[in-house]
């Protein structure tokens, strides 16, 4: 469980394409040094097992449904993720309850630059769209958000500089994939209305 608070960026630096897997090696960062193998890190709102520790990068395995499902598929070497550690007990939940289970993969319409801060437009699948209110939340390449306005094929959501500088959505463009998940109390209640 994560909160979609991203603690920090990370360089791929490998990523060996294997049949029906990926081995994704990402710069471990300085402050990650009570990381341990088998521990969960999101990689750009991912949940993803360290499997291996070596030469100051983290290693993950990506299964078939990892990569079909996320924008992970699309990574190469040099890109940069979003990294949040799994959350402690005890933590204070900045954001909001993000499993790291990606529901579908995104896609940036617009992007509109205004005094202080930027908005985004997102458009997902049809389905998803069920699950986006105005004023709820939703994890974008990890990133906890707060839904703002809701159309039938998008959504918006803002930024504040400091989230455009210190996560990888800054270097996003129109056109670009992120991986989306939905409110989880949103689907619970959904569910139990069906």
């Amino acid at each position: 469980m994560f909160t979609g608070i991203v603690e920090t960026t990370a360089k791929v630096i490998a990523l060996e394409k294997k049949k029906n897997l990926y081995v994704l090696a990402v710069e471990k960062p300085a402050d990650f040094n009570d990381v341990r193998i088998g521990d969960s890190i999101a990689n750009d709102g991912v949940c993803l097992t360290v499997t291996a520790i070596n030469n100051g990068a983290f290693y993950f395995d990506l299964m078939k449904e990892t990569l079909e499902a996320t924008s992970l598929q699309g990574l190469q070497t040099g890109a940069v993720v979003n990294l949040e550690r799994a959350m402690k007990a005890e933590a204070r939940i900045g954001g909001h309850f993000v499993t790291g289970h990606v529901d579908a993969v995104g896609r940036i319409d617009d992007i509109r630059t205004l005094p202080n801060y930027v908005e985004y437009r997102i458009s997902v699948p049809k389905g998803l769209m069920k699950y986006i209110v105005p004023k709820g939340s939703v994890a974008i390449d990890g990133i906890s958000l707060t839904v703002g306005e809701v159309k039938k094929k998008w959504f918006a959501v803002y930024f504040i500089p400091h989230t455009l500088t210190v996560t990888t959505i800054g270097r996003k463009k129109t056109g670009d994939d992120v991986n989306i998940e939905t409110d989880l109390l949103a689907k619970y209640i959904l569910k139990s209305k069906g």
